[in-house]
């Protein structure tokens, strides 16, 4: 995984001038973190582009920026991801002159392009964010992937395009974090969620999934490459649970390959049990061991509150699945004072405030992990696509039109000062972008009821749910320099399971039966047929003290930019309230405490910008 960045116009000469070098450094340096192996950048005269990498595949001979040259035509491309059908791409290609340089994923991108033009985005299976800049045409390529794994900012400003992985490389380039009525319904209205293609600061923007933007002279023009589409399912169930598990298990072991050692985070559900056993598998038919790593929170033995969301601890299904497996397994744990200062970090990390304490944690212990590993498989968005979140069930979430995992806009609104409720309708907002979402849901003709409403749901979620928690899976892990991948966010498996009815995606009621059966030579039962139990979180009352004190301070300081949102009369009364671990604002987690957490993150987010 790597960061890119750069920028666009054509106007006048990059060249000429020593200070547009000098500001690609400076975009090139914001992202260091995402790319600690090497750095480099490249300028034409109407194109600048910079690249950090986190070498994975040719360690050797991978540099990029890369440059395919034939006559007078130059095509750069700067590239984060990586393609998990590449042998069969490079197989496509060659009916074409190529002369391969490397081994890397790379240089079959830029071959593509260079052979094959934009057709050749549709043939790539992976997570990706990548520009291409053809000098030829005077043309500059911003494509993300299909599920928009990888992400991909930019914004213009007059006749300039600045683009950049996150949004702390335009900021770099000399934009100013400006914050208005809509950004602020991003961060309250729906945070920690985000609007797809929006980039929450004033005139920022996000590459669409399945989109590539095409800029040439002052022109952006966005092209749709993929898009989910609702099609008629006719396999039997017997053939769909034979599809289904050919897939995962396709999906797993192309995200395998990797020129360095490779890991997985084993959570002892079924989602990561599945990977994990796959993987293990696959490696030891190699005669080598998994890596695997689990998480959680110091004393949570002792405080732990089993509750409709989360029922059980993590720990003795982990060991009962790293004795099946025979994996190498390392137990993290993190500390009250290591998840309250990771906040911060967190917010570093988005450039945004993001979901809280369900954040930070995770950014530590992937800090811990890159410490032995380059590479981790994870597993989410199973729940997503395949239905295991309690709202897929739930008659009253069914029944209410708002998005399930955040309905309460009291919650949210109750701590928020008058005047400022006045000038920003946050709750008109969210529904907004709910209704925009229903209006959008690919379906089949005539399709009505349940399945309709199910389908729905599943939309939703991808859209918006799981897209969320992407975002925190790359952020967290590109921080420290380690590369995510999440097998289950395959655009085939979507494509497929999307189209499923719900009869055989809840099988004789069985929540997420499809994936059971996937697992049922692979898994102990035990493990196969745990109620789900989301990531972790402390319930160390400890925590929540730590959390109260901070905010505290934060209300009493005269000059704390929270103060322009909140209502301290109204804050002081929800600290002195008993928070309830049974009523999340957002998700499944994050409740009272997180509430403060997310408070924390927005006054240090509100003092890092100065909004």
């Amino acid at each position: 995984m790597c960061g890119i960045a750069g920028f666009y116009q054509t106007s006048f000469d990059y060249t000429q001038n020593q200070k547009w070098h000098e500001r690609l450094e400076k975009m090139k340096d914001s992202l260091k973190r995402r790319g600690p192996n090497e750095q480099d950048v490249i300028l034409y005269p109407h194109a600048g582009l910079a690249h950090t990498r986190l070498a994975i595949i040719d360690l050797v001979k991978g540099h990029q920026p890369m440059t395919k040259t034939e006559g007078q035509r130059h095509c750069t491309i700067v590239y984060n991801g990586e393609l998990y059908n590449t042998a069969q791409l490079r197989q496509k290609l060659s009916s074409y002159p190529v002369l391969w340089q490397t081994n890397s994923d790379t240089e079959v991108i830029l071959n593509g392009y260079f052979f094959c033009g934009t057709a050749f985005f549709q043939e790539l299976n992976g997570i990706f964010a990548f520009a291409i800049y053809d000098s030829q045409e005077d043309v500059l390529l911003l494509c993300r992937d299909r599920l928009g794994v990888k992400p991909l900012f930019y914004q213009q400003v007059a006749e300039e395009v600045i683009f950049g992985s996150e949004q702390k490389a335009l900021f770099a380039a000399g934009i100013s974090p400006v914050l208005k009525a809509d950004g602020w319904g991003e961060i309250l209205g729906l945070g920690p969620a985000r609007t797809p293609g929006h980039g929450v600061f004033y005139d920022m923007k996000e590459v669409l999934p399945g989109h590539y933007l095409s800029i040439q002279s002052k022109q952006i023009r966005d092209n749709i490459y993929w898009q989910l589409q609702a099609k008629p399912h006719e396999d039997t169930y017997t053939d769909t649970v034979q599809i289904v598990a050919a897939l995962v298990e396709d999906s797993v072991e192309r995200q395998m390959i990797s020129d360095v050692p490779i890991c997985t985070f084993l959570s002892g559900g079924l989602d990561s049990s599945l990977v994990s056993a796959i993987c293990a598998r696959k490696l030891a038919k190699e005669g080598k061991q998994l890596h695997t790593f689990s998480f959680d929170f110091v004393d949570n033995d002792k405080n732990f509150q089993a509750n409709s969301f989360q029922s059980s601890l993590d720990r003795p299904f982990v060991e009962l699945m790293v004795k099946h497996i025979g994996s190498q397994h390392t137990y993290l744990e993190c500390t009250n004072q290591k998840q309250a200062d990771y906040l911060y970090k967190a917010v570093d990390a988005r450039d945004l405030p993001c979901m809280a304490d369900v954040e930070s944690s995770l950014l530590y212990f992937c800090s811990q992990v890159a410490q032995h590993n380059r590479v981790a498989l994870t597993g989410e968005c199973a729940d997503e696509i395949f239905g295991g979140y309690p709202w897929f069930h739930q008659p009253a979430a069914l029944q209410r039109h708002h998005f399930p995992w955040s309905y309460q806009m009291d919650a949210r609104t109750a701590l928020l000062r008058d005047d400022f409720l006045n000038e920003v309708d946050l709750e008109a907002y969210a529904q907004q972008a709910y209704d925009n979402t229903i209006a959008a849901t690919p379906r089949l003709e005539g399709e009505t009821g349940l399945e309709a409403r199910r389908r729905e749901i599943a939309y939703l979620n991808v859209v918006w749910f799981m897209a969320t928690l992407l975002n925190r899976m790359d952020r967290t892990s590109m921080y420290s320099g380690l590369e995510a991948r999440v097998p289950f966010a395959d655009h085939r498996i979507l494509e497929y399971v999307y189209n499923i009815p719900w009869e055989m995606k809840c099988h004789n009621g069985h929540t997420k039966s499809l994936l059971q059966e996937t697992g049922r030579n692979l898994l102990p039962l035990e493990v196969l047929y745990r109620k789900k139990s989301p990531y972790p979180k402390t319930y160390d009352p400890a925590y929540e003290a730590l959390l109260r004190n901070r905010l505290l301070e934060v209300l009493a300081y005269p000059n704390s930019p929270l103060l322009d949102i909140v209502d301290v009369k109204k804050v002081h009364t929800f600290l002195d309230t008993p928070s309830d671990y049974g009523r999340p604002w957002f998700g499944q987690l994050m409740a009272g405490p997180q509430m403060m957490a997310y408070l924390l993150q927005i006054n240090y987010w509100m003092t890092k910008y100065k909004l």
